[in-house]
């Protein structure tokens, strides 16, 4: 079956995002001083061939954890859909 892993990785709450402060900066500097806050991250998406949905979850969480997202910086999520 086909799946697809919708991955997000964002730096974590607890550590400074300098460039999301950057953003944000800059965001103040066009006249947007109702920002309050910025983290960036990224988005990934990932097809997947898998058995069933827990498969497809078990593989999602196996590349976030050893390739997509450093655990000592960042924190991610997914969900997983069929298609």
């Amino acid at each position: 079956m086909k799946f697809t892993a919708h991955i997000n990785v964002m730096p974590l709450k607890e550590l400074l995002d300098p460039q999301g402060k950057a953003v944000n900066n800059s965001l103040h500097n066009l006249g947007l001083g109702q920002v309050q806050d910025v983290r960036i991250g990224k988005h990934i998406v990932l097809k997947l061939d898998a058995h069933n949905a827990d498969e497809a979850k078990t593989m999602a969480e196996t590349a976030c954890k050893k390739l997509l997202a450093n655990q000592v910086m960042e924190g991610f999520e997914f969900t997983i859909t069929e298609g």
